[in-house]
């Protein structure tokens, strides 16, 4: 448990060294979501209750949205990535090497990422949306803690796809690709385009179901209140079992990949 704190802990000492990335990237959120606001203002004032929201909880939304971004890594990135590089070029030979489990070890690290970024790039748009557009807080207690609490099964969700992702380049070489495919179906089904709940039916319930609606539309609604009390643990729990299904995958992969590792030079 320590190492893996250990490691968690460099990670975010790693990434608060690009300080002006960090901050062009909360004026590039912070921009979007005054932009995507502004369309989400217009499309709620046709359509007033689309989804059981109202304007300021499509806003809300909205701003919810930019501090995730990154925070989850919706469009990749963060250790897996690294992951992926080092199958390529047989570095990941090192890594089976060590005392600790690959998953373990990558997963520590990318929480460290992610909390560096939910307190940076997640916290300044928030800030700014909260000014500007004057967006809606957690109502009660519970649901900020359950928002926290879904915040790090999304970014534990969202990891293990990555993970999936970056493994692929066991027998691809490269996850390019797999990526990009990745990235398509987490824009669509995390409900960052549009939210999940005004998806017409059926394809509002199969998106709902899916491990990518994890990523933002659960912890949107905890934040909104449109779950609370046992749909609120209703919601955790089917992150939870996505979780349970999508490490269990990891393993199975790993295993398969690993059963016989060749690498570049032999």
């Amino acid at each position: 448990m320590m190492l893996h704190v250990a490691i968690a802990t460099r990670a975010f000492r790693r990434y608060s060294t690009y300080r002006a990335a960090t901050v062009s990237g909360i004026f590039t959120n912070s921009v979007f979501g005054v932009i995507y606001s502004y369309a989400y203002l217009a499309l709620w004032a046709q359509r007033p209750h689309a989804g059981g929201y109202d304007a300021t909880d499509a806003v809300t939304y909205v701003w919810i949205g930019q501090a995730l971004l990154m925070t989850v890594a919706l469009w990749g990135g963060g250790t897996t990535d690294e992951l992926a590089e080092r199958i390529r070029t047989g570095d990941v030979a090192v890594d089976l090497y060590r005392p600790v489990g690959l998953l373990g070890w990558y997963l520590a690290g990318d929480l460290g990422r992610a909390a560096y970024h939910f307190l940076t790039r997640g916290l300044g748009p928030t800030v700014i949306g909260l000014v500007v557009f004057h967006i809606r807080l957690p109502g009660t207690p519970a649901a900020a803690l359950g928002f926290l609490a879904s915040l790090v099964l999304a970014v534990m969700t969202s990891f293990a796809i990555r993970f999936l992702v970056a493994s692929s380049a066991f027998w691809l070489l490269d996850q390019s690709g797999v990526k990009m495919l990745s990235g398509v179906c987490a824009i669509f089904f995390t409900g960052m385009a549009l939210p999940l709940v005004i998806f017409p039916e059926p394809l509002r319930s199969i998106a709902l179901a899916l491990p990518w609606a994890s990523y933002l539309q659960t912890p949107a609604d905890i934040w909104l209140g449109k779950d609370a009390g046992t749909d609120l643990l209703a919601a955790l729990g089917v992150q939870v079992l996505w979780l349970v299904v999508l490490f269990a995958c990891c393993r199975a992969v790993l295993a398969a990949a690993t059963r016989k590792v060749v690498v570049q030079g032999g």
